[in-house]
């Protein structure tokens, strides 16, 4: 029997495959090896079954075999993205986020592509603001180093999903690649901040970073049903350091966040995601936004910044928007 056709009837009978199945199927999958039916069809036999961590590791792995690497990056640099899927149409927080991380200091290596479920992507917002959308794997390192920040924009790195592409889209569902995404940064980052759509995917995506290899990280799913802390309520995360992982909670009340709902920081299209987007980078714009912000920021700073306590951080966060402080670093750019 061949390898890919054991892969489908395991996954026919609801049983998880083994690392070595897993990744020969992936690595088949990337090369083109597996007929365009049986890749149809492993897809569905896992979004029935359930994937498990273990496939998602195996599957990232074996794509990150195919893509374009950055090379030559040493010290911490951290990615804040989510899997996207929450169908919020909120603003372009984590790209917020991301820029004033860089502005604060902090090396910045955001991966990320053009609008799928959001109003507009982290890709159409940093294009919008007028930031380098496509940067070759060689030139990235000089990018960060000159702005803190690089946008990594997705097709360019990942040449083998071209071959994936018009199958998922003639299966019109969502795939483990949904959920894929954002740990395929190829400038492979020492710290995420990573947001899921829904509870039940937040221990399985950190176990997901573990075995990938992730030093440090926080997997989180906020109030409302958003892939992001939200100053809406509690929100579920877990801890990620040196492959131990802690579940816990995280309520904005007892960071001093308000209580805000989650209509104050919905965008109708991309113009207003961008104008939005410019105003928070300028500490001004609606308070649920700013908060919002301030919270996922101030996670951040506690994942990069040893024995700064979350709290402390969102204290920091809320200091720096009050500042404006990311409009005032990128003057040069989002003044071009």
């Amino acid at each position: 029997m061949e390898k890919h056709v054991e892969c489908l009837e395991l996954l026919a009978m609801g049983k998880d495959l083994p690392q070595e199945l897993a990744t020969y199927a992936f690595r088949a999958m990337y090369t083109g090896e597996m007929p365009a039916s049986c890749v149809g069809a492993f897809l569905m036999g896992l979004k029935t079954k359930g994937e498990s961590a273990v496939e998602i590791a195996a599957g990232v792995t074996t794509a990150l075999e195919e893509a374009r690497l950055v090379a030559g990056l040493t010290g911490a640099r951290i990615d804040t993205c989510g899997t996207g899927g929450d169908n919020t149409c909120s603003f372009n927080c984590s790209t917020a986020v991301a820029l004033y991380l860089a502005a604060m200091g902090h090396k910045v290596v955001k991966h990320g592509n053009r609008a799928v479920s959001s109003s507009c992507g982290s890709a159409d917002a940093v294009e919008a603001l007028g930031f380098t959308l496509v940067v070759e794997p060689d030139q990235a390192a000089t990018e960060l180093d000159k702005h803190n920040f690089v946008f990594l924009f997705a097709p360019n790195y990942h040449p083998a999903f071209k071959r994936i592409g018009p199958i998922r889209k003639e299966l019109g569902v969502r795939s483990l690649f949904n959920l894929m995404g954002p740990l395929l940064n190829p400038a492979r980052p020492t710290h995420q901040l990573l947001g899921v759509p829904t509870a039940r995917h937040v221990r399985l995506m950190a176990e997901v970073l573990a075995l990938t290899g992730l030093p440090c990280g926080a997997v989180i799913h906020g109030a409302g049903g958003f892939d992001e802390l939200t100053p809406f309520g509690p929100a579920t995360v877990c801890w990620l350091r040196d492959g131990w992982l802690k579940n816990d909670r995280i309520d904005p009340e007892s960071l001093g966040i308000p209580t805000h709902k989650p209509a104050e920081v919905v965008v109708s299209g991309r113009d207003e995601a961008v104008a939005v987007l410019r105003e928070v980078l300028a500490g001004k714009g609606n308070q649920a936004m700013r908060d919002m912000v301030a919270l996922n920021l101030g996670c951040a700073l506690h994942l990069l910044e040893d024995g700064l306590t979350l709290k402390q951080g969102v204290a920091k966060a809320q200091d720096a928007i009050a500042s404006g402080t990311a409009a005032k670093f990128f003057k040069d750019v989002l003044h071009a």
